[in-house]
């Protein structure tokens, strides 16, 4: 599969900044939406995005959001991104389910294109949600 990547202009430190769409893990997000009955995430409107180029070291994914007043603006509703970095590819599948349920679980019930913070995103919550998630897959009773 031929991935067509967008340059950015921009260059960050010495680096550019390059971008593709993540068909791949859209497809696995989407399952998650759906198996954990996310319903407040509308699927056409939250998109997955891989990047190269950064020149952080730990952030592995970002959830990016279209703000109030764009959307205002541009005479549209709240759409999200989700940027996956690339030591996120280093991981296991079991670590970057648990990656992608952390940053669908920062997008609000009112899916406004406003944020929940790590009060509520966290290990533990992450854990649970993701243990309801194989449990669903399994056809298994969530605790």
């Amino acid at each position: 599969m031929e991935m067509a990547w967008i340059k950015e202009k921009r260059k960050v430190g010495s680096r550019k900044m390059v971008y593709s769409d993540a068909e791949d893990l859209q497809e696995r997000m989407d399952e998650i939406i759906r198996v954990l009955s996310m319903e407040h995430i509308k699927l056409g409107r939250v998109k997955c995005i891989r990047s190269k180029g950064s020149s952080t070291k730990r952030t592995l994914a970002r959830c990016h959001a279209l703000g109030k007043v764009m959307q205002h603006g541009m005479r549209q509703g709240a759409f999200y991104t989700i940027e996956f970095l690339e030591p996120f590819e280093k991981l296991s599948k079991k670590e970057q389910d648990k990656v992608i349920i952390h940053e669908l679980m920062h997008i609000p019930k009112s899916f406004g294109g406003g944020f929940r913070h790590h009060d509520f995103v966290c290990d533990r919550n992450v854990e649970i949600m993701h243990e309801n998630f194989e449990n669903l897959k399994r056809g298994k009773e969530l605790f």
